[in-house]
């Protein structure tokens, strides 16, 4: 139950949230995104707030603003799709700076932006605090599905093997002159992608057939048993509380 090396995600550190026990910060940021997407999107200041929540987090992980900006640009396909939104909402329209705009789009559009944000960013300090070895060690304390687990380790153990595959099948084609450059080269694209599909195929089944001769029988050994005091939770818990208290503040205000 162990990946070999920490994803780029993670920031190394000896901080009071790097501390944590990983099921205490997954429980944390899934109930802070629940508050979040729960919050009316009218309440402007609330997401402002949650902001502020975060950066706190931040500061006291030791996460520099920059770091985690970066790591936000992964949200850039979304901000996108919100942008175009108040140009193809239907419903009352508004004129700005010569240009008509949907009012349910320019709302839809900040919703969108708001919560997608803070989502990301609660991910993003969850990744950075969190090695991805502890991550599933947590999923598996919270009671996932011992399936899903073993799907995601092993995911996460081979996600780089595959890469590697795909990078010597990248060198092996422009070492013969192949360069893609059009409609054309898209066959040779395809029966590249079905060869890396057949060997990853044979890859797995080379690896369940030695797991079961090692006495796999469906489930994986637990090597850590990982554990929470009751001040852990409470400290892992005070972000998910304390947005709460704003969003029902949002929805009563």
């Amino acid at each position: 139950m162990g990946a070999g090396h920490a994803h780029r995600l993670y920031r190394h550190g000896h901080s009071p949230v790097h501390g944590l026990p990983p099921h205490t910060k997954l429980a944390a940021a899934f109930l802070f995104v629940v508050v979040v997407v729960s919050t009316p999107r009218e309440a402007m200041w609330a997401f402002a707030a949650y902001a502020v929540l975060l950066a706190s987090v931040a500061y006291h992980a030791r996460v520099p603003a920059g770091f985690l900006l970066r790591r936000l640009l992964i949200e850039v396909p979304f901000v996108a799709f919100a942008v175009l939104m108040p140009f193809v909402a239907e419903g009352e329209r508004v004129h700005v700076l010569g240009l008509s705009l949907s009012v349910n789009g320019l709302w839809g559009a900040w919703n969108v932006l708001a919560k997608g944000t803070l989502g990301v960013a609660a991910s993003v300090l969850l990744a950075a605090t969190t090695e991805l070895r502890e991550l599933l060690l947590g999923l598996q304390r919270l009671k996932l599905p011992p399936l899903l687990v073993q799907i995601a380790s092993f995911m996460i153990r081979y996600g780089d093997v595959i890469t590697d595959e795909m990078r010597r099948m990248r060198i092996a084609r422009e070492s013969r002159g192949f360069e893609a450059k059009g409609v054309r080269h898209w066959g040779v694209l395809a029966k590249s992608a079905g060869a890396l599909f057949i060997r990853s195929y044979e890859r797995g089944e080379r690896v369940h057939l030695a797991m079961v001769s090692r006495g796999y029988a469906g489930s994986m050994p637990v090597i850590d048993e990982v554990t929470a005091s009751g001040a852990q939770w409470r400290h892992a818990l005070a972000l998910p509380c304390a947005a709460l208290v704003v969003c029902l503040l949002g929805w009563f205000l």
